[in-house]
């Protein structure tokens, strides 16, 4: 790679990090798993930089490697590191900011992977039915499917949950 080209990906890189950590950690709910899931999509990024660039939206590209590299890792569990009952140490946060994130954690999941995908690409990064199913490479009427779904689905869990 050009060394302009290796500058402006690092470049790229830089600017999205944080949205692209706390996105991939409300796809699969862990930091380790989510950092890993950047990792793997920065690589296939990196391969493919000069088609990224040129893209009409580089960010939904970014996005589609990103749910897509997520929902093929569900799909091979032998690959993943198997989780402990044993947390490690937290920092502390405030005490709100914890209570939310415990309750949007444990609400999505109960979310099929497909279904939290989509809200997560519908709600939390306000993409639009269309670019959500582009992203994920299904059909509209699947995104508004399970979107529907997996809203009744959270509808119905929140109260149990008192969220």
């Amino acid at each position: 790679m050009r060394q302009a080209d290796e500058e402006e990906f690092h470049a790229y890189v830089s600017a999205r990090m944080d949205r692209w950590r706390r996105t991939a950690y409300l796809l699969c709910r862990d930091w380790h798993l989510a950092d890993d899931l950047i990792s793997v999509m920065i690589g296939k990024i990196y391969r493919h930089w000069r088609e990224v660039a040129r893209a009409d939206n580089p960010d939904a590209y970014a996005q589609t490697v990103m749910t897509r590299t997520w929902l093929d890792e569900r799909r091979r569990p032998w690959r993943r590191e198997r989780a402990t009952d044993v947390l490690p140490d937290l920092a502390t946060e405030a005490a709100d900011r914890v209570a939310d994130r415990d309750s949007l954690d444990r609400l999505l999941a109960t979310l099929a992977p497909r279904q939290r995908a989509v809200l997560v690409l519908r709600f939390y990064l306000d993409y639009s039915v269309e670019e959500t199913a582009a992203i994920l490479g299904i059909s509209v009427g699947t995104v508004k499917s399970q979107t529907s779904r997996g809203l009744t689905t959270l509808r119905s869990t929140a109260p149990k949950m008192g969220a």
